[in-house]
Formats: structure tokens, C-alpha cells, sequence
């Protein structure tokens, strides 16, 4: 049996337990406010595309990063969810894609949370600098720097999973649900899981926070327009707020195996679904909900995107009754 195969017979087994009908409405019930998400951090995307000031200005280009990898992570847990409802079993090399997709797009998020907060940093404490230091080849090359750390990452993820012994299997076919959790195939890449990750989150913390503290210290400056430090000093907070529920949502699977071990099955796996809602779904449209409701520049074109798509989808209605 894998390594990994022990710590999931609690969670495989309290799918036993549920019945067809239960299993459609947890499914229905995850799946309709991921795709209303999936929606508006579309069209949030196509409005970041759609003005030449969005595109030629460095929080707008980086805001685009972040909600096209938490995009991309959300669509791809939904997947894995929908997989894992309908019990549909993948073969490892199958889910290895998938999980390795997820993982490089959930490390984006953080990475990118970083450099944003620097960028606020940058704005408040050396406002006559900042045209200088935060330019568009600047933010392009931070953008790929945070790519080609989060790709070398998985690259070390692969290099970790060929060096087990998949030949001495009798198939390749996996007996448990495609989880990130089913790919620690021995202890080593669960030891390594679990000090990237506290590696990421622990240098981004510190930044975040460092950004934070300066832009309070720059802000009790007589020469600092007061009004952009308090602004950017929100914006830096709902930053650490976001980063906490990265932080949380890479907790998850050891979160779901101790709750299996203390609670009746039935309610793991209910509770596991509120999870999954609060923790991966949720946050992931956090972005959008954050700079399009308090950017001045962008909720008006955000409006408007969303005000004309539902128009179309009304009279695409009306014409077909």
C-alpha cells in the first residue's frame, strides 16, 4: 500500500456512507457559486484587458496574474472535486497533471501577493521613485521570476515522484481520489511539501507585514499624501488577509484528516464540502470582489461588463421563449 493510501481511509470510506442523492445536491451546491466565481473572475479578467490603462499600468498588470492563477486553481479544484464526488478514478500519471497544474497555480497567488505589497510599498515611501523602480519591464520580469520560481518548485515535485518505484506496481490505475495528498507517494515528498510550504508563507508573512509596518511609519510623515498612505495601508491589510487564506487552504488535507478521526462520517464528509466552499472557493474570488467594489478606476468598466452580459443573457432568454 502507498504512503499516502493510510491517511485516506478515513476520508474515501465516509464517501461510503453517502447516497447518490446527496452526492448530486453537495456537487450542485459547490458547482453553481464556483461557476457564478469562475463568471465575474472572467469577466474581471477580459476588463483588465480591455482599457490601455490596465494594461499599461503595474498594480493592474499584477492584479491580472494573481486573479488568472486563482482562476485557474479554482476551475482545477473544482474538477478534482466533481472527480472525486462522482468517484471516478484517474490514473496517477493523470492526476500528477492535474495536482501539478493546481500546485503551481496556488504557489502563484502568494508569490505574486508579495510583489503587489512591495509595489504599495514602493508607491508610499518613495513617491517620486516610483515611475522609476515600478516599471512595466520591472513588473514583467517580476512576473516571470514568480513563474519560474512556482515551475522549478513542481520540477522538484516530478523529480521526487519518479524516484518511485511505479514498475514494481501492478497498475498504474489509482485506488483512491485524485488529491494532492494521493501523490505523497513516500515520506520525502511529504517532508518536502511541508517545508516549501512553510518556506512561501513564512517570507511572504514577513513581507506583507514589513510593507505594512513602513507604510504606517511613512504615513505619520508630514511630507506623505495622507489620503494614498491610508488607502495603500488597507489595501496592504486585506493583502495579509488573503495571504492567511492561502495559508489555510495548503492546511486543508491535514485539517480534513484529523476532523475524520474525531467526528461521525456522515459529518466529515458534509463538513468536508463547507470546507472546500469556504476554503478553496471563496478565497479565490476575493480579488475580484476586493478591486472591483474599491477601485474607482475599475468598478465603473467592471459594471459595465457585467451590467451588459446579463442584459444579453436576458433578452437571449426572452428570444427563446
Amino acid at each position: 500500500m502507498l504512503y499516502a493510501n493510510q491517511s485516506l481511509i478515513n476520508v474515501t470510506a465516509g464517501q461510503m456512507f453517502q447516497g447518490i442523492l446527496e452526492r448530486v445536491m453537495l456537487s450542485t451546491l459547490t458547482t453553481l457559486p464556483c461557476c457564478v466565481f469562475l463568471f465575474v473572475n472572467g469577466v474581471m479578467l477580459f476588463t483588465l484587458r480591455s482599457k490601455t490603462v490596465f494594461r499599461e499600468t503595474s498594480r493592474y498588470i499584477l492584479l491580472f496574474n494573481l486573479l488568472f492563477a486563482d482562476t485557474v486553481q479554482m476551475a482545477l479544484s473544482q474538477l478534482l472535486y466533481l472527480l472525486a464526488a462522482c468517484r471516478i478514478g484517474l490514473t496517477y500519471p493523470v492526476c500528477g497533471v492535474l495536482i501539478m497544474l493546481a500546485d503551481l497555480t496556488n504557489d502563484i497567488s502568494p508569490l505574486t501577493l508579495v510583489v503587489m505589497s512591495l509595489e504599495r510599498y514602493v508607491a508610499v515611501c518613495y513617491p517620486l521613485r516610483h515611475s522609476a523602480i515600478i516599471t512595466i519591464r520591472n513588473t514583467a520580469v517580476a512576473i516571470i521570476v514568480v513563474w519560474i520560481f512556482s515551475s522549478l518548485n513542481i520540477l522538484t515535485r516530478v523529480l521526487l515522484l519518479l524516484d518511485f518505484p511505479f514498475e514494481d506496481q501492478e497498475s498504474l490505475q489509482m485506488k483512491d481520489y485524485c488529491a494532492k495528498i494521493s501523490m505523497f507517494l513516500d515520506p520525502m515528498s511529504e517532508h518536502y511539501d511541508k517545508a516549501y510550504t512553510y518556506f512561501v508563507f513564512v517570507s511572504a508573512g514577513v513581507a506583507v507585514t514589513s510593507s505594512y509596518i513602513g507604510v504606517m511609519i511613512a504615513a505619520r510623515s508630514a511630507s506623505t499624501d495622507k489620503a494614498s498612505a491610508r488607502k495603500s495601508r488597507n489595501t496592504l491589510l486585506l493583502h495579509l488577509v488573503q495571504l492567511g487564506l492561502s495559508l489555510v487552504s495548503t492546511m486543508h488535507n491535514s485539517m480534513l484528516i484529523a476532523l475524520s478521526r474525531i467526528v461521525p462520517r456522515l459529518v466529515f464528509v458534509r463538513s468536508a464540502t463547507v470546507f472546500y466552499v469556504c476554503i478553496f472557493i471563496f478565497p479565490r474570488c476575493l480579488s475580484s470582489l476586493i478591486y472591483g467594489i474599491r477601485d474607482h478606476t475599475i468598478r465603473p468598466v467592471l459594471m459595465y461588463h457585467l451590467c451588459c452580459r446579463l442584459k444579453l443573457s436576458v433578452v437571449s432568454a426572452k428570444v427563446s421563449c
